[in-house]
């Protein structure tokens, strides 16, 4: 897996598939190719992209920190869906 990881909190947005293009550029990022997503807060002044990764079984994004190494839950994680 790969993950889309803020890089003033670390905190994960998204996970995608090891085989998923993700072109992170200086105002967006691209996902796929052909392009199937634009995320456009997402860019290389503020994410990271972390390759070869195992997400957490329940992952949702902003659930979990990730630092390149381990995840840690997220405390002020609330399910939307719960709500």
């Amino acid at each position: 897996m790969k993950t889309i990881v803020k890089l003033d909190n670390n905190i994960s947005l998204y996970v995608f598939e090891d085989n998923e293009v993700i072109d992170v550029q200086e105002d967006k990022t691209v996902i796929g190719s052909p392009e199937s997503a634009i995320i456009s807060d997402c860019n290389s002044t503020n994410t990271i992209v972390y390759e070869n990764v195992t997400a957490p079984e329940d992952y949702k994004g902003w659930k979990y920190f990730f630092d390149g190494t381990d995840w840690t839950a997220n405390s002020d994680w609330v399910d939307p869906l719960a709500e």
